[in-house]
């Protein structure tokens, strides 16, 4: 079974390569050689079930510079106990949302960059307790300004993106040090999770990068999923729709994890093409999620097509993967976007001018540059 001829152009406009693959019947796309985007639901969530064992054990999220974090059993520990803490703050914060909003967010806002601001203020207490060392909280100020918004990273040159990586895993390993040398328990915040997942004197350094998993997941992709469900809202006449549909729709067509990289650890057919060790395979729900063998009018932009049961048990929607490895916040954060949807479109009418001309296309799917205007509705 021989791989299909490669077509280039994908390193220099991904979505748009992508885009042109859309209509193929093929269950991958090679994007590069030896790297092959799966556009079928069915192989995509094998692939990431990874039930017969083909591929190299492997989570996004708990995935570091020194492999997977180990144990598992700290891995489920982390699960549970984040989503327990992420849980109560969304459920405690919900009532203020409104005012929390209108506090926080101008008549005149530009994105996506507002809402990272916007829901790391609002879960800041849950990465890191008030009573924290203001040095602290003030290195994840830096780290969302200089490291999370869309191109904060392009906008900074090497040897400043080096030194806040430096500066990150020292204070950040300290910190973790001090959290296992006086362990609260119930945890207070994500940190103290964290901290008391595992023996104290593990590796400090592969304790921070976790820990910056959830800044990098709460401030850029739940900051992402509203830009993406306000830049949508606002470019399309949209009337009576619940916000969860919206959000949902933002999530089929914008994936904010738009790749899911896994290794092969044997020789085996993948649809149409046989992966051996050493290829690079790819979920991508961008392409899992247009995929017209699954979905009627895959490139349009309908949220009204939620009403329907069957979308919401569709196998072609994987926005935050499939499996044991799926994202702990997975129901949470749509949930308080669509409170945040809500929060923002309540009270005022929003008027969106495009700024900028594609989406950022690198680890996370981020909306083009927009500027959000509201103005409140006449009682």
């Amino acid at each position: 079974m021989g791989n299909r001829t490669v077509a280039f152009g994908f390193e220099d406009d991904p979505l748009a390569f992508l885009d042109g693959e859309s209509g193929s019947s093929a269950a991958t796309v090679e994007v590069r050689p030896n790297e092959y985007f799966l556009r079928d639901a069915i192989e995509a969530r094998s692939v990431l079930r990874n039930d017969d064992g083909r591929y190299r054990e492997h989570s996004d999220f708990f995935h570091t510079r020194h492999g997977l974090f180990e144990p598992e059993a700290a891995r489920l520990k982390i699960r549970r106990e984040s989503r327990e803490l992420v849980r109560a703050r969304i459920e405690q914060g919900r009532a203020q949302l409104a005012d929390f909003i209108a506090a926080r967010l101008p008549t005149t806002s530009e994105w996506p960059d507002c809402g990272n601001r916007l829901v790391y203020a609002f879960l800041s207490s849950v990465l890191l307790s008030p009573d924290s060392p203001p040095k602290l909280r003030r290195l994840l100020d830096e780290i969302v300004e200089r490291a999370v918004l869309a191109n904060a990273r392009a906008n900074q040159s090497r040897w400043r993106r080096m030194l806040l990586q430096f500066r990150t895993t020292l204070q950040l390993s300290r910190a973790i040090e001090a959290r296992q040398a006086a362990p609260r328990d119930p945890p207070v915040d994500l940190l103290d999770v964290v901290a008391a997942s595992i023996e104290p004197g593990r590796r400090f350094d592969e304790l921070a990068e976790v820990y910056l998993s959830f800044v990098f997941a709460i401030a850029g992709s739940v900051g992402f999923l509203l830009g993406w469900s306000l830049y949508l809202l606002g470019m399309h006449t949209v009337q009576g729709v619940p916000s969860g549909w919206i959000v949902q729709e933002a999530l089929r067509l914008w994936p904010v994890a738009w790749q899911l990289g896994r290794e092969p650890s044997q020789e085996h057919v993948l649809g149409d093409v046989k992966v051996r060790p050493g290829d690079d395979v790819v979920v991508c729900p961008y392409l899992v999620h247009r995929n017209e063998n699954y979905w009627p009018q895959p490139h349009a932009y309908e949220p009204n097509r939620w009403s329907d049961p069957e979308s919401w048990r569709n196998p072609a929607f994987i926005p935050f993967g499939h499996g044991r490895h799926r994202c702990v916040a997975a129901d949470l954060s749509p949930r308080l976007v669509a409170d945040m949807l809500d929060a923002i479109t309540g009270s005022n009418t929003l008027s969106i001018e495009a700024i900028g001309g594609k989406p950022t296309v690198a680890a996370a799917l981020a909306p083009p540059r927009f500027r959000l205007e509201l103005q409140a509705r006449t009682p």
